[in-house]
């Protein structure tokens, strides 16, 4: 599929049609990954952050959060409880936070691989080379680093870069190919700025970039942002500004897993947000395989808010456990065992030298 092929279909309104895109990418996922969702647990550590990204509610500027750093037994005890639910991996997420040096997070990540089977994610924004080698010897399997748009000027908008360092995720992505790491990137779609040729592209790059995970879910505007404050004089002229919601966001999943048809894609806590009642689920009827209950301790859960209203903050690990099985359940999936790796990924290192 050629991207004036994805910009029509994103542009799509009619049901009978996008009926027919629903069903090619729920086959395509059977075929090429199979029926069972695979759940990672995760663990939002720290919601401190260098950055001043603008769409982020948890962005260095904004004085409104109430700041918090897990402790390395804290983290290390909730991977433990990613076994106990039955997970195969667990997901370390933060801001760009550089109270935990490269030594602290090798420790973690190495107790994590000790004490357990699972496989480890990390999702830490823009790290050092050094950093990341460390900790992909210390065991880390995946890394996931979204770079939210593939087009440059409006990247620039909403990332600025640090003071001396420019910031170049794609190229970071493709350095950490080379370190053995299994890649995940991904996108918000209905940024103010974005129109459906970005996202077509934003889907060409996925396939360019080789990824092996794929996360994508609407912008949901924050009032204490840039983005949230300044969104109408930012939209995009003549009609060409991608919508924000569910819908638009169901075409670019399942436009996504056409294009990359072995790739692990989650139905994001974003589109559940959205639509409570059944957001997950159809993103899950529409390309994705992957699912993210979150195993954060409760007390901390309400302030990792990158965006407001955000769902399940008030549910424990059992609470949020016990639902993920109901939905997948309700469909007619199973629940994968395992670490799910990509079946790209596997059969990439698989391949001969």
């Amino acid at each position: 599929m050629e991207r004036a092929e994805i910009e029509q279909w994103l542009r799509e309104t009619d049901d009978k049609r996008l009926k027919t895109l629903w069903d090619i990418a729920d086959k395509v996922r059977n075929d090429h990954v199979g029926s069972a969702v695979y759940l990672r647990g995760l663990v939002e550590f720290s919601n401190n952050c260098a950055r001043q990204c603008a769409y982020c509610g948890l962005h260095a500027g904004n004085r409104k959060v109430n700041r918090y750093r897990m402790t390395e037994d804290e983290i290390v005890a909730c991977a433990h409880k990613a076994v106990e639910f039955g997970y195969g991996t667990v997901v370390l997420q933060s801001g760009e936070d550089r109270a935990y040096k490269r030594d602290d997070l090798s420790s973690i990540i190495r107790r994590i691989k000790t004490e357990t089977p699972l496989a480890v994610t990390l999702s830490l924004g823009e790290r050092e080379d050094a950093e990341l080698l460390a900790w992909r010897e210390a065991g880390a399997d995946r890394y996931l680093l979204r770079f939210e748009t593939s087009n440059p000027d409006l990247y620039a908008i909403i990332h600025p870069n640090l003071a001396g360092k420019p910031s170049d995720r794609l190229a970071m992505l493709r350095r950490m190919r080379d370190m053995g790491y299994e890649i995940g990137s991904g996108i918000m779609v209905g940024i103010p700025g974005q129109t459906y040729a970005d996202i077509a592209r934003d889907i060409e790059t996925f396939r360019e970039l080789d990824l092996d995970m794929i996360g994508i879910g609407p912008y949901l505007s924050h009032p204490d942002t840039m983005l949230g404050q300044r969104r109408e004089e930012l939209t995009a002229p003549g009609g060409e500004q991608a919508p924000s919601g569910e819908l638009m966001t169901y075409k670019a999943v399942a436009l996504t897993r056409i294009a990359l048809p072995e790739a692990n894609i989650p139905s994001t806590t974003a589109l559940a947000t959205v639509n409570r009642a059944k957001g997950r689920e159809l993103g899950l009827r529409r390309g994705a395989n992957i699912m993210m209950p979150n195993i954060t301790p409760v007390k901390y859960r309400k302030d990792y808010q990158i965006y407001p209203g955000k769902a399940c903050i008030m549910e424990d690990a059992a609470a949020c456990h016990g639902c993920m099985l109901m939905r997948i359940e309700a469909l007619g999936r199973t629940v994968g065992s395992g670490r799910g790796d990509s079946p790209h990924y596997k059969n990439a290192n698989l391949a001969p030298a």
